[in-house]
């Protein structure tokens, strides 16, 4: 049986697992692991037989070959309006244009039309904002979402890849004007990049985004192909490549590995599968955006949503990959408030059927 949430504070269903297309295609930045058409087809139809609806692309991805790969496999299936269709924009699409990038209003506006001519549809379900361009005001990229929320060119709108504090003034600002909300914020998220969980995971709760979060398995990382060697790291694939971004691990990052595959081996589940459950059922995840190079990996992934993580497994999980707290985050964690905060006291969120706190006995006055 599929399951399928709803995204943010809105009434839009998308399934627990996302299809990533930054690899269907062959040429640009992405060129060095992509798909042609004919290798992505099998993967795009086995995620929708998979009980798939959520699909994610970007006018930059594979130069633009992305969206227009999905395009044609979306017409052939007939399934568009099946679909969530995501696409996002601020990656330049011609160098020589300062106005051919970033995410000012022009760029915005002609960026959606081309996105819309590649992808062959007349609007695009979910748009993001790829990344922040450091110098936008935030009132102008909420007004031009919204105006092409009243236009039909998109449903929904949405970040990606943003400070938490943008991300809050931008939902801020939209509801304080009654523009369209942001209902998405996609960010990287896995058992090796838990950073998010300092500020977006609680922002995203409080403030009706819901989160999809890329990179679950860390490019490959925790997908146990890859194994330590004298120089580094053995295997084969991205991380491994030079020409698509190989990367040393460091030892942090082997605690982790070391952990999950413990974990899989107790489990007879692979470490991809453990790794993405460990997403999917995180607080405030609406859906994981998997990528993947046969259909056969699709199958593979969606059966990491067969099984529940025992509490003792996710424990040693969550202990090896424990992020590194600075101040002032590590002030609010449940250990420094047991003393910091009114210590002797029984005091914590109100339950329900709230009745006023009672002392702790420790601190009843003596009769």
């Amino acid at each position: 049986m599929n399951h399928y949430y709803l995204l943010g504070r809105s009434g839009l269903r998308v399934s627990r697992l996302s299809l990533g297309t930054m690899n269907f295609g062959v040429d640009g930045f992405h060129a060095a692991y992509g798909k042609t058409e004919e290798e992505s087809e099998p993967i795009f139809r086995q995620y929708l037989e998979s009980g798939g609806n959520f699909i994610d692309t970007a006018d930059f991805y594979t130069a633009g070959e992305s969206e227009k790969i999905l395009g044609r496999l979306i017409d052939r299936a007939g399934v568009r309006e099946r679909l969530v269709l995501t696409s996002k924009f601020t990656n330049t699409v011609d160098p020589s244009d300062p106005n051919a990038s970033g995410n000012g209003r022009k760029h915005i506006m002609r960026a959606v039309e081309a996105s819309l001519s590649r992808l062959g549809t007349d609007y695009i379900d979910l748009y993001l904002l790829h990344t922040w361009d450091r110098i936008t005001p935030i009132e102008e990229v909420v007004h031009t979402l919204d105006d092409l929320v009243r236009a039909g060119k998109i449903r929904y709108a949405g970040l990606s890849d943003v400070p938490a504090w943008y991300a809050a003034r931008a939902q801020s600002y939209a509801e304080a004007h009654g523009l369209t909300p942001m209902i998405n914020l996609q960010l990287p998220y896995s058992l090796v990049s838990r950073g998010i969980e300092a500020e977006y995971t609680a922002m995203a709760q409080t403030m009706g985004m819901g989160l999809t979060a890329w990179s679950p398995i860390a490019s490959g990382l925790l997908s146990g192909k890859y194994r330590r060697s004298d120089a580094g790291l053995s295997g084969t694939g991205r991380l491994t490549n030079p020409d698509a971004g190989g990367r040393q691990v460091s030892a942090g990052e082997w605690k982790v590995i070391e952990a999950l595959e413990s974990v899989a081996a107790d489990l007879g589940r692979s470490m991809a599968q453990v790794a993405i459950n460990w997403v999917a059922t995180q607080p405030s995840v609406a859906s994981v955006i998997i990528g993947a190079s046969s259909a056969e990996q699709v199958s593979s992934n969606f059966e990491a949503l067969d099984f529940e993580i025992p509490a003792d497994a996710r424990r040693r999980l969550d202990e090896a990959s424990a992020p590194e707290l600075g101040v002032p985050y590590v002030m609010f964690t449940p250990q420094y408030q047991s003393w910091v905060v009114s210590p002797g006291l029984g005091i914590g969120d109100k339950p329900a059927g709230y009745a006023p706190p009672v002392l702790n006995a420790a601190a009843q006055p003596a009769e």
